[in-house]
């Protein structure tokens, strides 16, 4: 039996969490140490609000011995990503515990971590998850490119009747779009205004999917200006996969109205043939593509996303899910 005891943590709890952070991570993690960023995923935006999105293991004294810092996908709270995952390896077993115990404390259905490191994905299987690769998507435009280096310049053929509108505001989006309930992780309006209307520190385009005058599909796209080029970011796609190749000429006229040199996704979950048929090249580990995933400052070299979930079946994920897509910000 356990001697660890477990539970939610609370906002009395959040002094001891960024102490705990700071002596077991290794360095100042930007979103404990950053009062917006802990704000807006640990508390959901609110600063008063006593519940932490954290579970904790506890020590018999007290004392944190391990922590999870998890983020809903919807206001149901029962589709959740793993942020953080920390323990003092002088508690032996209280991260594995912990971890294990999640679903039960949390109320969890899904459960699901975006980039995590590779050589973790044994502990995550015994645990009884699915560990996996995203991967990597690129279309280029017709300027020359500065920053990545594809292998071939060839662009595949795209068609499609869908049109894209540009949504300025939450409510815009809201009124339009009715985010499908089927999707795992599920995404609500309140999770899409926060996330791309709201978030703190960057901003997003969020375009609808329009066929037949009905929003059917969200794309949540970053522009990233840099050293004279342009590069876009197509950060979520929320909709039935099988309809992205209605906006594979929709997203090409993005690309060119920005004079963008590629547009790229991360993802996992989706086709292979949906993604060519949108007219996305997959940059394969073997080839000698080179995508750039970080642009300020620029480092011209690949990097792979791995994951967990805990239900593979139907699962998807994005470049922007959980943590993921946020701003390299000191602290």
């Amino acid at each position: 039996m356990s001697s660890y005891h477990f539970r939610l943590a609370t906002l009395q709890d959040k002094p001891a969490i960024i102490a705990f952070m700071n002596t077991h991570w290794g360095s100042r993690h930007p979103l404990i140490n950053l009062p917006d960023f802990f704000s807006y995923y640990y508390q959901d935006g609110d600063a008063t609000r006593n519940e932490l999105n954290f579970a904790l293991c506890l020590q018999e004294s007290g004392e944190i011995a391990a922590l999870c810092g998890f983020l809903p996908s919807s206001q149901e709270r029962d589709h959740i990503w793993v942020s953080i995952w920390c323990a003092d390896k002088k508690a032996k077993g209280s991260g594995l515990e912990l971890m294990n115990k999640m679903p039960d404390l949390t109320g969890a259905k899904l459960l699901s971590c975006n980039n995590i490191r590779p050589n973790t994905i044994p502990f995550y299987e015994f645990l009884g998850y699915t560990g996996a690769a995203m991967q990597h998507w690129y279309r280029l435009g017709t300027v020359p490119c500065r920053l990545a280096k594809p292998a071939s310049l060839t662009r595949l053929p795209v068609s499609g009747d869908g049109l894209l509108r540009r949504f300025e505001t939450a409510a815009e989006m809201e009124a339009a779009f009715c985010p499908p309930e089927y999707a795992k992780p599920y995404k609500d309006h309140w999770y899409l205004a926060r996330r791309f209307f709201h978030y703190p520190r960057q901003e997003y385009l969020v375009y609808g999917g329009m066929l037949d005058g009905v929003c059917r599909v969200l794309f949540c796209l970053r522009k990233v200006e840099v050293e004279g080029t342009v590069v876009l970011r197509l950060c979520d796609v929320i909709g039935r996969p099988a309809l992205l190749p209605h906006f594979g000429q929709a997203l090409d006229r993005l690309i060119e109205e920005a004079d963008a040199e590629y547009m790229d996704c991360y993802c996992y979950g989706l086709k292979e043939e949906i993604m060519e048929s949108t007219g996305f090249t997959l940059r394969e580990p073997q080839s000698e593509t080179i995508i750039p995933h970080y642009l300020t400052p620029p480092l011209i070299e690949n990097l792979d996303f791995y994951l967990f979930t805990s239900n593979p079946e139907g699962f998807v994920m994005f470049r922007a899910d959980g943590d993921q897509d946020r701003p390299n910000t000191p602290c």
